[in-house]
């Protein structure tokens, strides 16, 4: 099976878990990713955004990255989140890499002045530090067009998909037209809310936070989108939980994961700032979103 085939899927972004002191909490994390695995999960992006990229120091994201591919060797695929400036992520793709990942996902430039063309330089930059890993640009911008997309694909061979994160499915088919359709893998990347539209249109994958708490329910979506029957029930099981981490423009979208994780004893609730713990009544919200969901 090649990548792009094992990349069709739920890729699940693991928290990253951290202790009493606030380092990074190997041991648990370790626990969370093998917990993943044994759920039925096969694919992962260690540093992505429900492993709260931006709040890692260099050294931290270097200690995710090789935890999690030695916890995933030979079980799983492997996408790395890499980003910020070109330079360091193009060193944090050679990281990749080195520590046995099979792609990378360049998170979108964190930049004021993005511009389209801006976009294809730095993702093509990015892709050609590592040329022998597969790569999945994050977009979330309107700016970039399908021809912006198409010419990033000529430029970068590597680039074997987009994680595609605009929140409109109409925007996203034609996009996704205009780049070529069946030319590239595109993984919705706005998780399960969106994963049943974006599939009609054209996706064949989608990204997952909550899988981190009940991996099957994730994979039940799949399952459904795939055999095209029972999808709404699927997607109705995961819709509060999805609500609560949508609220207040995603404020709370990973302390509400690293909450449900809290309230079945699988990892601490604490998330570093700008990110902030749910208050009870929030936590007591969680609980009954979760409710009847499996272990």
């Amino acid at each position: 099976m090649s990548s792009v085939e094992r990349l069709a899927t739920a890729i699940v972004i693991p928290v990253t878990p951290f202790a009493e002191d606030g380092s990074v909490d190997v041991d648990c994390y370790t626990k969370l990713v093998t917990r993943l695995l044994d759920g039925g999960v096969t694919a992962v992006t260690p540093n992505g955004n429900t492993g709260e990229f931006y709040t890692l120091t260099p050294q931290e994201r270097q200690l995710v990255l090789e935890t999690c591919t030695a916890a995933a060797a030979g079980r799983a695929v492997v996408v790395a989140g890499v980003g910020f400036d070109v330079q360091t992520a193009a060193a944090d793709a050679r990281a990749a890499r080195d520590a046995g990942a099979h792609a990378i996902m360049i998170h979108q430039p964190v930049h004021p002045y993005l511009s389209p063309a801006g976009w294809v330089d730095y993702n093509a930059a990015v892709a050609s530090a590592a040329p022998e890993l597969g790569v999945l640009p994050y977009l979330k911008s309107r700016a970039i067009t399908g021809a912006h997309i198409a010419e990033l694909a000529d430029r970068a061979p590597n680039v074997i998909g987009l994680k595609y994160s605009v929140d409109d499915p109409v925007h996203f088919a034609a996009v996704r037209a205009d780049a070529g359709g069946d030319r590239l893998l595109w993984i919705a990347g706005l998780a399960e809310p969106y994963a049943p539209s974006y599939w009609q249109a054209g996706a064949r994958g989608f990204t997952s936070g909550l899988a981190n708490v009940a991996p099957r329910v994730a994979l039940d979506l799949l399952a459904a989108l795939r055999a095209g029957e029972g999808v709404e029930e699927a997607w109705l099981r995961v819709r509060r939980f999805e609500e609560l981490r949508a609220r207040g423009g995603a404020a709370d979208n990973v302390a509400v994961v690293k909450e449900a994780l809290h309230q079945r004893g699988l990892c601490r609730r604490d998330v570093r700032p700008p990110g902030h713990v749910l208050g009870p009544d929030a936590a007591a919200e969680v609980a009954a979103a979760i409710a009847g969901w499996p272990e």
